[in-house]
C-alpha cells in the first residue's frame, strides 16, 4: 500500500513550505529562548489541533517539531509550561520529561562502541560485566524459583528487550515485590516519590547492574519481547566498555558534536524556567500537578544516569537527534556514526523467531501491522496509509511524548507533552492525521 508521504516527498512544494522564510522556524543551536511565532503557521491543521488540546484543558501545553530532509524545522507550538498564571509560553526550547525517549538515545551510544570496535552485537554481555554470566529463569510468574538460563544475554538483547529482564512498570507477582525490595526502580516522577525509591534505590549504576543480575528473568534470553530495564542496563555496558561515565560518554559523542545544548539528567537551576510543570488527572479529569517545574525532582541528580527513561530535553534538541538518524549518522557536517552502523540500528534487530507483541500500557510506543525492533526502538515493516511507511524508527514517552524517524523517506517528528498516563489522549493518531492533512494540501 502506497504511503502518503509518497507524493509529498517526491515533489517540490514541502521543500518551499520547510524553507519559508518568515514560516519556517529554524533549529537554533543555542538555549536561548524562541520568540513565539508572528505570522500564520505552516501545519495549520496541526495547529489548530494542538490549540484545541490547550482550549480544551486537556494539557497546558504542547510543542510538535517536524521535517523534512535538511530544510530547517518547522515548529509548531500552543499553550504553556504549566497552568501557573504568569508561565512562560511553550516553544521549541522547553524542557520536557522524554522518558523511555531516553531509549534511542542510549542505544545510539552503544551503536557507537559497537562501530568502535569496544563492544559486539551478539557477545554475551558477561564479557563486560561479569555478574550476567550465570543468569537464572524464573519457573514461572508465581514464584521467583528459577533454573538455569539456556543461554547468555547479549547485547542485541538489552538492545531489543529480549534479554528477558524485567520491568517495574510490567512484571507482576513475586518477581515485582524482589524488584522492589532490591530497588530495582531506574527512574524517577517527582520529589514525593523519589523520597520513598531514594533509599533503596542502587547507589551507582554499577551497582544497579549487578542486583539486576541477582534477580531471576522472565524468559531464556533471545527468546521473547518484553518491554524491560535492559537500556538501563546497557549504561553499565557503556560505562565499562568506554571507560567513562555513561552520562559523560552521551555527552562527548552524541550531545556535544549535535549541539544538543539542551539535554540534561540533572537540569541545572539556571535552565529551571524552561522546565515545564508534569500533570496528572483528577477524577473529574481536570489536570492535577505531579511533578511542578519549579520544585522538580530533575533539579537534584537521580541516583545514577538512567538509559531508559532518564533524560529532560527540548523539542528543538530531540529534533537534532533524529535529523542525525535520518541523515544515516552525519548533521551539519559532523559526523555521530557511520552510515551502515546507523542503517543497522534501525533496522529489525530481533532474534530468529522472535516476535515485536502487543505494548504494555506506558510505553510510549506504536504499533502496526507488521513490526519489528531496532536498537531501542520500534520498526515499522510495511508502508501503510496511517503510519510513516516503511523504514519509520522511533518510539515514546511514557508522558506522551512521541518521535519518528523515517531515513528512507527523510522525514520525523517529535511531538511533547508531559501528563500521566500518556495515552489518556490519542495524541499519536490524531498528529498523524493532522499532518497528513497539512501535508496534502502542498500537493495540489
Amino acid at each position: 500500500m502506497r504511503s502518503f508521504l509518497t507524493p509529498i516527498l517526491t515533489g517540490t512544494a514541502l521543500a518551499a513550505l520547510l524553507a519559508g522564510g518568515a514560516l519556517a522556524q529554524a533549529v537554533a543551536p543555542a538555549p536561548q529562548l524562541a520568540p513565539a511565532p508572528t505570522t500564520a503557521s505552516p501545519l495549520p491543521t496541526t495547529q489548530a489541533l494542538f490549540d484545541s488540546y490547550v482550549a480544551s484543558g486537556k494539557m497546558p501545553g504542547i510543542v510538535g517539531a517536524f521535517g523534512v530532509g535538511d530544510m530547517p524545522t518547522v515548529f509548531v507550538s500552543s499553550g504553556k509550561v504549566a497552568t501557573d498564571a504568569g508561565a512562560q509560553a511553550a516553544s521549541p526550547d522547553s524542557l520536557w520529561r522524554v522518558y523511555s525517549m531516553t531509549k534511542p538515545v542510549t542505544a545510539m551510544a552503544a551503536m557507537i562502541l559497537i562501530e568502535d570496535g569496544k563492544l559486539k552485537l551478539d557477545e554475551p554481555v558477561s564479557d563486560v560485566l561479569p555478574a550476567f554470566k550465570n543468569m537464572r529463569v524464573q519457573l514461572n510468574e508465581n514464584t521467583i524459583e528459577s533454573r538455569p538460563a539456556t543461554r547468555p544475554i547479549t547485547i542485541r538483547n538489552l538492545l531489543t528487550h529480549t534479554a528477558g529482564l524485567g520491568y517495574n512498570i510490567i512484571t507482576k507477582g513475586p518477581l515485582l515485590q524482589l524488584y522492589n525490595q532490591k530497588g530495582i526502580n531506574p527512574a524517577q516522577v517527582n520529589v514525593a516519590l523519589e523520597a520513598q525509591s531514594r533509599p533503596v534505590r542502587a547507589p551507582t549504576l554499577q551497582e544497579f547492574a549487578n542486583r539486576v543480575a541477582s534477580v531471576p528473568l522472565i524468559a531464556d534470553p533471545g527468546t521473547k519481547w518484553s518491554y524491560s530495564i535492559g537500556l538501563d542496563v546497557m549504561g553499565a555496558v557503556i560505562e565499562k566498555a568506554s571507560g567513562m561515565s555513561f552520562d559523560a560518554f552521551v555527552q562527548k559523542r552524541i550531545f556535544d558534536p549535535l549541539k544538543m545544548r539542551s539535554s540534561f539528567w540533572t537540569v541545572p537551576k539556571s535552565e529551571s524556567g524552561r522546565l515545564v510543570s508534569e500533570y496528572t488527572f483528577g477524577l473529574s479529569g481536570t489536570l492535577s500537578p505531579l511533578d511542578p517545574g519549579p520544585t522538580s525532582v530533575y533539579l537534584s541528580p537521580p541516583s545514577f544516569p538512567y538509559g531508559g527513561a532518564g533524560l529532560v530535553m527540548s523539542a528543538n534538541d530531540y529534533d537534532r537527534f533524529l535529523h542525525m538518524l535520518q541523515n544515516y549518522g552525519t548533521l551539519d557536517g559532523v559526523r555521530i556514526m557511520k552510515t551502515e552502523t546507523a542503517k543497522l540500528a534501525m533496522s529489525d534487530l530481533l532474534p530468529p523467531g522472535v516476535t515485536f507483541g502487543t505494548l504494555p500500557g506506558g510505553t510510549g510506543g506504536t504499533m502496526a501491522p507488521r513490526m519489528g525492533f531496532g536498537a531501542g526502538g520500534s520498526v515499522i515493516l510495511e508502508d501503510q496509509t496511517d503510519s510513516f511507511g516503511a523504514g519509520t524508527y522511533g518510539w515514546g514517552g511514557a508522558a506522551g511524548t512521541i518521535a519518528f524517524v523515517n531515513p528512507v523517506k527523510k522525514l520525523r517528528g517529535t511531538v511533547m507533552v508531559n501528563y500521566f498516563p500518556g495515552e489518556k489522549w490519542p495524541v499519536r493518531a490524531e498528529a498523524t492525521k493532522a499532518l497528513r492533512t497539512d501535508l496534502m494540501r502542498y500537493t495540489k
